[in-house]
């Protein structure tokens, strides 16, 4: 059973929510934003809570914030706890450590991995973070991660490569078919 409550907006608040159920950066402010549409074009708390598939309660509480504070309402208020180990400066010295090379740092890797960068920093700055927690901060702070390309054409012998490409060259040209009592397997073969 509904509370007595009129749920019905002016045109000047049907703009903000309609504002606010399209711009709004926060994701927790468009849904509340249409809870607040869906209750003013008629349907009830109960109905708005099974569509946007969340408890009643937290319809009544979005509604209230909304007639109380206005838009500003919808916004998830700070939340208590343990402050987060990565400070802003945390967050900086990351940004800077993880463009550069590690060779520039004196480390013996030409390569970042999550757990290299997230122990680098805890030797630099004292917090460690968990892999888990570590691998969130790069993803807030839009980090992706990319397999790097292995090449190891510096470390081969110039003038070997030339002889190989040659002879596949050679190869190539002079090998066009293989007569069959040449060929020592079939493409098509049973199983044992």
């Amino acid at each position: 059973m509904s509370r007595q409550v009129n749920f019905t907006l002016n045109a000047e608040q049907v703009e903000i929510i309609r504002e606010a159920m399209n711009r709004s950066p926060h994701p927790e402010v468009r849904q509340r934003a249409a809870a607040i549409q869906l209750l003013h074009l008629g349907h009830s708390p109960e109905a708005v809570a099974i569509m946007l598939a969340v408890g009643t309660s937290t319809i009544w509480t979005g509604h209230r914030r909304w007639r109380r504070d206005g838009l500003e309402g919808l916004v998830n208020q700070a939340r208590s706890g343990h402050p987060p180990k990565a400070t802003e400066a945390y967050v900086r010295q990351l940004d800077e450590v993880i463009e550069k090379d590690p060779a520039e740092l004196g480390l013996s890797f030409a390569l970042w991995t999550i757990n290299r960068l997230r122990l680098y920093l805890a030797e630099q700055t004292g917090i460690l973070l968990s892999y888990t927690r570590f691998r969130a901060l790069l993803s807030r702070q839009h980090y992706v991660w990319r397999e790097p390309k292995h090449d190891l054409s510096a470390l081969q012998d110039a003038d070997a490569q030339a002889v190989a490409r040659e002879a596949l060259e050679w190869l190539k040209k002079t090998l066009h078919f293989i007569p069959a009592r040449l060929s020592n397997s079939s493409l098509w073969t049973k199983r044992p």
